[in-house]
């Protein structure tokens, strides 16, 4: 039995966020150590090479996130995910490889309560986490501010570098009225961390016969085609991974895809997607920024946007974009959301008509496409 859950208490702000990494690689301990304990905000206490010796170390230290592999020898990572989460709700990120049959896990990690995501590959593994050192750092502070079980302080994010690039990058921002010779209606949603489960919620509850719907959900490459089949699964509406020129239809939601953009185009009257490559915007590939104003610039009064759970600002402008372009425009409320970040950025911006909850969501959408 783990340590009951009153005993521990989260990490104040500002203070450092105490980690323990997972994996049964010695070099991958190592090397997350390294790149964590890199920023000044984030300490990692310990390593474990399983799940059993990490929870043994539980006993006498409680980080406030578990960075995590899911293939590991005598305890996979679904079943461990789901002890601490029914034990004592922590904060948890997943360092995935890039198979498929990774992704598939990864999957159920998530469901099971893991909050994000970030990659490794079965080689060059040193290299590729060094490139993605501020992926992996930005997701155990986003898991640290988050909400899992019970509400979380805030933890003050650190410092980061490099230039943030705007959906400028991706296309110019819209100017005059939105290509309007349409009557077909659509939604675009946007999420980052916690945004697989309040997905899940809102697209299993939609009807068969539901409007067009495009997400960007932040996701690395490979994740978003199983994360979309699994959806598909066990939702009424078709859900699958965005490819280039797909067109938007009532009954189908298209995930824009890992590693690659996703914008909104017209063709005569009916509305396709393009899937591109292009820099990070706001750090992030792809961006709701990205989709957002395409949305706005190609659809206008013909869309509703909401944006959901998540750190940082990522949405926050596209969305000003389509409220003023005359989309209707919501955002998840503060007490649904693991993260609120993305929304409280784009609601201090003026983009947002609407807060709601997460369970009135599905009936936002379902209204809007009667």
């Amino acid at each position: 039995m783990l340590t009951p859950a009153v005993a521990r208490s989260p990490a104040p702000a500002g203070k450092h966020i105490r980690v323990l990494v997972v994996d049964d690689s010695a070099v991958v301990r190592q090397v997350l150590s390294e790149l964590l304990s890199a920023d000044p905000s984030i300490r990692v206490i310990a390593t474990a090479s399983d799940p059993l010796v990490a929870i043994e170390r539980l006993k006498v230290e409680w980080p406030d996130v578990i960075v995590t592999d899911v293939e590991m020898p005598r305890m996979d990572g679904v079943t461990f995910v789901r002890r601490i989460m029914s034990e004592r709700p922590t904060p948890i990120v997943v360092c995935s490889s890039l198979t498929e049959k990774g992704a598939e896990t990864t999957m159920d990690v998530l469901a099971a309560g893991a909050l994000s995501v970030v990659t490794k590959p079965k080689l060059g593994v040193k290299q590729f986490l060094q490139e993605s050192a501020h992926a992996l750092t930005d997701a155990v502070k986003a898991a640290a501010r988050a909400r899992v079980g019970r509400p979380r302080p805030a933890v003050a994010p650190g410092p980061k570098s490099g230039p943030k690039l705007t959906a400028d990058v991706m296309l110019p921002p819209v100017t005059g009225d939105a290509m309007r010779m349409t009557t077909e209606k659509l939604i675009a949603l946007g999420t980052s961390t916690g945004g697989t489960q309040a997905l899940e919620a809102v697209l299993t509850q939609l009807p068969r016969v539901s409007p067009g719907i495009v997400v960007v959900q932040h996701m690395p490459e490979q994740f978003t085609a199983a994360f979309a089949a699994r959806l598909n699964g066990i939702c009424q509406i078709e859900v699958r991974e965005a490819v280039n020129g797909d067109r938007v239809r009532p009954g189908l939601a298209l995930i824009a895809p890992g590693g690659r953009h996703m914008m909104l185009k017209r063709n005569g009257a009916l509305y396709v997607v393009e899937v591109s490559d292009g820099p990070l915007v706001n750090r992030h590939k792809p961006s709701v920024d990205v989709l957002f104003r395409s949305v706005a610039r190609y659809a206008g009064k013909n869309a509703l946007g909401v944006i959901m759970t998540g750190m940082g600002d990522d949405g926050a402008r596209g969305l000003k974009e389509m409220r003023d372009a005359g989309a209707q425009t919501y955002a998840q409320d503060e007490a649904s959301c693991v993260v609120f970040g993305m929304p409280k950025e784009a609601i201090k911006l003026g983009a947002v008509e609407h807060v709601v909850g997460l369970d009135q969501i599905p009936g936002v959408i379902t209204r809007y496409g009667k």
